[in-house]
């Protein structure tokens, strides 16, 4: 398999000081699932453009590590029009020209950051070879879980002065910000949330929150801030590993939001390396918008936290639900259920069991594969997952809203890409789903949304009138009514915050 690397990329990994970690771990990867690493004549030439001869030289010697395509493919006709389309600039060209060598088959696939890139590949059909860092970990991941050798130990909370300064997951957020270390030290008895390598100990994520009142001063901010209560996302820093940490602590970010009755969340972040323009595609997956600028070049973003409801984008507004829309109790069996709820472990279950080493288990967007005859759930509509156990075992756990019901899958690949990094299962069982019968699968994309506090099982269940008797348990997607909601909600004690009336 040959892998074609974007010009950004290969600047970054042989520069002459190490700006992003996340390239090392991808160049691994390339290694272990033996990829030729390939680089195009265009992005030689590129690198030659650099003033400084020195620096072009030492790039050139390190270049002969890669298979070089010397001789650009002639552009295609599609190509050429979706080109017209985007490209305004003499980057954006060369871009495309790397393009047209995966379009025409000429390298398995391209790795690459830029958003424009993607775009591209999306109009040309070709979106399943174009990869991020990230999206390319994944798949490595999926298709070969025999390669994964460590752990990433579930998420920690810690004073300061308990994590290692020294680590060199800190190095570019000392290069960034002046006086890191004397703040760092400051904040030794405050507390953040990281994740680990099981292996070596070293850090794999980092995540600092700070809440502010109305009083907090904002002068340095443009344009200034109104008086609001807010959540500051002090640090946040994400390694590329492919287990889609980032996105759980997105969810993290969320629950501590509403757990302290904030207006709005925000976050100051530069827009100069690879992990920060992930963080900043990120935020803006999850309703965070551009505000302004603070101090010398540091972008602030800010996500509007007050309690709404959007049909049209339930990203925006996560993690508020609306209780206008249809309920259903939707069964899950035990051996799948801490394995995509792992907030909504049980108690007579061990988190050791549950450590963080597949993206599903990470993501707040996750898929549950269904054969049930109708009724199917709408965009927006309510779900509560019912742990499969018996009379006294079986048990409501968890919160889920729908994103997205999928079944128009062109054929099996697509139904396996579309789930791979969100289901419980490995890509061999979700293959054998497929082929089980000719009546396809469905798949329900929805949002982790929230996780009971206490739970109540299918004999309160049937107290309660919830369920009319043993075989009223849900087989498919068992409609309830409002007032079955309200009585679940009521009697697992939930902070009813997120839920619009």
């Amino acid at each position: 398999m040959k892998a074609l690397l974007d010009t950004n990329i290969i600047i970054h990994r042989e520069a002459n000081k190490i700006v992003s970690q996340d390239i090392g771990i991808l160049y691994r990867w390339l290694d272990r699932g033996q990829y030729t690493k390939c680089i195009h004549s265009a992005t030689i030439a590129e690198v030659k453009k650099n003033p400084n001869k020195e620096t072009v030289d030492l790039f050139l010697v390190k270049l002969k590590s890669y298979e070089v395509i010397e001789i650009p493919s002639p552009l295609q006709d599609k190509v050429k029009t979706v080109s017209e389309q985007f490209d305004t600039t003499d980057n954006d060209k060369v871009d495309t020209v790397l393009l047209n060598e995966v379009f025409v088959g000429r390298v398995d696939i391209l790795i690459t950051e830029d958003k424009k890139i993607h775009k591209k590949a999306q109009e040309l059909g070709i979106q399943d070879k174009i990869f991020t860092i990230d999206s390319f970990l994944e798949k490595i991941f999926a298709e070969h879980p025999e390669l994964v050798n460590y752990k990433v130990l579930n998420v920690q909370k810690l004073k300061f002065g308990k994590i290692d300064l020294n680590d060199t997951f800190f190095n570019s957020l000392k290069e960034d910000y002046a006086g890191f270390d004397k703040w760092f030290i400051k904040k030794y008895d405050e507390e953040a949330y990281i994740t680990i390598n099981s292996n070596n100990g070293m850090l794999l994520s980092f995540l600092y929150l700070k809440v502010e009142d109305e009083n907090e001063n904002y002068s340095n901010i443009n344009p200034q801030f109104s008086s609001k209560r807010r959540l500051k996302i002090g640090t946040f820093k994400v390694i590329s590993n492919g287990f889609r940490l980032g996105e759980r602590f997105m969810k993290i970010i969320f629950d501590n939001a509403l757990k302290n009755h904030v207006q709005e969340i925000y976050v100051t972040v530069y827009d100069k390396r690879p992990e920060q323009h992930r963080l900043i595609d990120l935020l803006e997956q999850w309703g965070f918008v551009l505000w302004g600028t603070k101090g010398e070049g540091e972008l602030v973003y800010v996500r509007d936290f007050s309690p709404q409801f959007n049909i049209e984008n339930l990203k925006s507004c996560f993690p508020y639900i609306s209780k206008g829309r249809n309920v259903y109790v939707v069964p899950i069996y035990p051996e799948y259920h801490t394995e995509l709820l792992p907030d909504s472990i049980l108690n007579t279950e061990s988190p050791e069991e549950f450590i963080e080493d597949f993206p599903h288990r990470n993501c707040i967007n996750k898929v549950y594969v269904s054969r049930a005859m109708e009724p199917y759930p709408n965009i927006g509509d309510i779900l509560v997952f019912y742990r499969t156990g018996g009379y006294y075992k079986s048990v409501v756990t968890t919160i889920g809203e729908v994103l997205e019901v999928k079944s128009d899958f062109l054929n099996e690949n697509d139904f396996i890409l579309y789930c791979r990094k969100k289901s419980v299962y490995p890509e061999q069982a979700l293959r054998d789903i497929w082929r089980y019968s000719t009546r396809k699968p469905f798949v329900v994309n929805f949002l982790y949304t929230y996780s009971f506090p206490h739970r109540i099982n299918m004999k309160e269940l049937i107290d309660l009138k919830v369920l009319l008797g043993v075989n009223d348990a849900p087989r498919g997607f068992k409609p309830i009514t409002k007032e079955q909601f309200e009585i679940i909600l009521k009697e697992t004690r939930s902070d009813e915050s997120f839920i619009i009336d």
